[in-house]
C-alpha cells in the first residue's frame, strides 16, 4: 500500500508544488481587489505555469505538447488582456463600481479561503499539460485523442475570443441593451461556452496519457469544476440579464428562440439547474 502511495504520488514530480506556488503569487493580486482572484489572477496564473513547465521540462517537449502550451498560453494572455482592457471601458464602469463597493466588506479571512482554493483550482485544471510533459509517449489511438483535445481546445479558444469582441464591440455602441450579434445569435452564452470547451480539450489532450489514479483524480476535479463554475456563471448572467431586460418584449422572443448554453439544444434556461459552485457576481469574469 506504502508503494502504492509512492507511485501515486512521484508520478506527480515536485514540479506541481512550483506550480502552485506560482498560482499562489500570482492569484494573490485579488488582496487588492477581490475580484481579481478568478480574473486577472486566473489569466495570468494560467500563463505563469505555462512557462515555468516549459522551462523545467522543455526536454520533454513533443508536436502535442508544445501545442497544447501554445494554446493555454495563448488564452491565458488573451483573456487577461481583454479583462483589463475592459475595466477602462465607459460601458463597464457601473458593473465595476458596483463590484467596488460589494467587496468592501470582504474579511481578511474569506479572502485567504478564497486564494488557496482558486490556486488550487487552478493548478488541477492546468495539471493536464504538466502530465502530458512527465508522460510524453502516446500510442497511435493516443495520438488520435489528443488531436480531438487540441481541436476542441483550440475552438473553444477562438469561439470565446470572437464572442468577447462581439460582445465588447456592441457594447460600446450600445451599453444598455443586451448583446444579440454573431455568435450570440446562436447560443446566448458563446463566451462560457468557448471556456467550457477549451478546458474539455485541455483534459482531452491527457486523457491518453495519464498514468495514474491521482493523475486521473487531480485532472478531472479541475475540468469539472470549471465547466460547474461556468453553468453556474451562465444562470447567475441568465438571472441578472432578466432583471435587466426581462421587460423587453424584443428580450423576451430572444430568449424562447436561442438556447442558453448549446447551440442546436433546445434547452432555454439553466434557472432550474442546482450547481453548487455557482461564484457570485462579485467573482465573474465575464458579464453582458
Amino acid at each position: 500500500m506504502a508503494d502504492w502511495i509512492a507511485q501515486q504520488f512521484s508520478s506527480v514530480t515536485p514540479v506541481i508544488g512550483v506550480l502552485l506556488g506560482v498560482a499562489l503569487l500570482i492569484s494573490s493580486i485579488g488582496f487588492y481587489r477581490t475580484g481579481y482572484f478568478i480574473s486577472i489572477g486566473y489569466a495570468f496564473a494560467v500563463t505563469g505555469m505555462a512557462v515555468v513547465v516549459l522551462a523545467v521540462l522543455h526536454q520533454n517537449l513533443t508536436l502535442i505538447a508544445g501545442l497544447q502550451l501554445v494554446g493555454l498560453i495563448l488564452w491565458s494572455l488573451r483573456l487577461g488582456i481583454y479583462l483589463m482592457q475592459r475595466e477602462s471601458k465607459t460601458a463597464y464602469q457601473d458593473q465595476l463600481d458596483r463590484r467596488r463597493q460589494s467587496t468592501r466588506s470582504v474579511p481578511l479571512g474569506v479572502k485567504f479561503a478564497i486564494w488557496i482554493s482558486v490556486s488550487l483550482l487552478y493548478v488541477a485544471m492546468f495539471s493536464p499539460s504538466l502530465f502530458v510533459l512527465v508522460n510524453p509517449t502516446a500510442t497511435p489511438v493516443g495520438a488520435l485523442i489528443q488531436i480531438v483535445g487540441l481541436i476542441t481546445l483550440f475552438g473553444g479558444l477562438v469561439l470565446e475570443a470572437v464572442a468577447d469582441k462581439q460582445k465588447a464591440d456592441f457594447k460600446a455602441q450600445f451599453p444598455k441593451r443586451f448583446c444579440a450579434v454573431g455568435t450570440y445569435l446562436w447560443v446566448r452564452c458563446p463566451n462560457y461556452l468557448g471556456e467550457i470547451l477549451f478546458w474539455v480539450g485541455n483534459w482531452i489532450v491527457g486523457a491518453a496519457i495519464y498514468t495514474t489514479l491521482l493523475q486521473w483524480v487531480i485532472s478531472a476535479i479541475g475540468v469539472t469544476c470549471i465547466t460547474l463554475i461556468m453553468l453556474g456563471s451562465t444562470k447567475r448572467l441568465e438571472r441578472s440579464q432578466a432583471e435587466r431586460y426581462g421587460e423587453s418584449g424584443e428580450y423576451q422572443a430572444y430568449i424562447r428562440r436561442v438556447p442558453v448554453l448549446l447551440p442546436f439544444v433546445p434547452v432555454y434556461t439553466l434557472k432550474n439547474l442546482r450547481v453548487f459552485l455557482e461564484c457570485s457576481a462579485l467573482l465573474s469574469n465575464a458579464e453582458q
